[in-house]
């Protein structure tokens, strides 16, 4: 048994009984094979319009997670490999704990390929039946690997590490999603991710239904205050971005209804309204539409300190955004189980 497999066996609704007529309701499902080792349901494929994780980020990723729990590569598992024959093989369900919004599993296929080449074994089968994006009840299977038990019990904690993170960051982004449901507003994240896992979490907020901001300093230019100060003013920030970087889009925060009147006299067309009531937000984003037939359209944020009770209020006063950077820095992570099932 993997760790926490017993709790995850008595998760499903119904019990144990119940749980393994849905696995074996699972494995009868129609599949579609992709690459070698990889069984991809044709439920289970992610949408189109999700952009994919970059493969070779993904296995620089994997590789240093893996460098963390084995030590330098190839590394060592001294229990598993001084307890379990390398000729044993099994097969392992990823089971949801509870309910959710999964992210990060294609991770799994990538985790289980590397433990296999370190140990110099055979690769694993992996079998999705969820795509990331998908809403999970506990006790849902996730997938199904196969293979030497060495790799699935090495691989175990970071299969877990990555999905179950992702997958909080996408249930919790799924939640301000649907909250935001009818608005014509929507979710952005911010820069504040764990470091090294930003492109992993930022996909995971696109599989929650959110939307990603800049990835990083080098893509979107952002005058705040500090960038004023040392400019001298908002028309002087916005125009030494402009000089040096003419490529890239320039966004302003402001604090006030002057400050933002005066960073679109400086032709800024995205604002970050900051901090703002929502009777003053709504002023605000009144008096920039009134300026549009003038200055073509505007991009309205609003961030700091927006709640989940509040989102639709703020939403309300016309904004096109609402960032909130507790998608990345503060999300739990779904609790996630690998149960080995089958050994021989």
């Amino acid at each position: 048994m993997l760790e926490g497999g017993s709790r995850s066996r008595r998760a499903g609704r119904g019990g144990a009984r119940d749980q393994r007529a849905r696995h074996r309701q699972v494995r009868r499902a129609p599949a579609r094979r992709y690459r070698d080792r990889v069984t991809v349901r044709p439920a289970a494929r992610p949408a189109p319009a999700l952009e994919p994780l970059d493969h070779g980020w993904l296995a620089g990723v994997v590789a240093r997670a893996l460098d963390e729990d084995l030590g330098p590569a190839p590394g060592r598992d001294v229990t598993t490999q001084a307890t379990v024959s390398p000729d044993e093989t099994g097969a392992a369900h990823l089971v949801a704990r509870q309910a959710g919004v999964v992210a990060g599993l294609v991770a799994v296929a990538e985790v289980l390929d590397q433990v296999a080449d370190r140990l110099g074994l055979p690769r694993a089968e992996v079998d999705l039946h969820v795509p990331d994006g998908a809403a999970v009840a506990r006790g849902d299977v996730l997938a199904v690997v196969r293979g030497r038990v060495q790799v699935l019990l090495v691989a175990e904690r970071t299969v877990l590490n990555l999905a179950s993170r992702a997958s909080g960051v996408a249930t919790h982004t799924r939640r301000w999603a649907e909250a935001l449901a009818g608005s014509g507003a929507k979710v952005l994240d911010t820069r504040k991710t764990t470091p090294g896992l930003r492109a992993l979490e930022k996909y995971a907020v696109r599989c929650g239904g959110g939307t990603n901001k800049r990835m990083g300093l080098y893509d979107v230019a952002m005058v705040k205050d500090n960038h004023v100060v040392a400019a001298g003013s908002v028309s002087a920030a916005v125009t030494a971005v402009r000089t040096r970087f003419p490529d890239v889009v320039v966004q302003v925060e402001a604090d006030t209804r002057e400050q933002a009147l005066e960073a679109l006299d400086a032709g800024a067309r995205f604002l970050l309204l900051d901090n703002m009531p929502v009777p003053v937000l709504r002023e605000v984003v009144a008096a920039v539409r009134a300026r549009e037939a003038e200055t073509g359209p505007v991009e309205l944020e609003a961030t700091g300190n927006l709640t989940l009770d509040r989102a639709a209020q703020v939403a309300a006063t016309g904004v096109d955004y609402l960032s909130v950077g507790g998608l990345t820095h503060s999300s739990p992570i779904l609790d996630l189980a690998l149960d080995l099932v089958a050994r021989s």
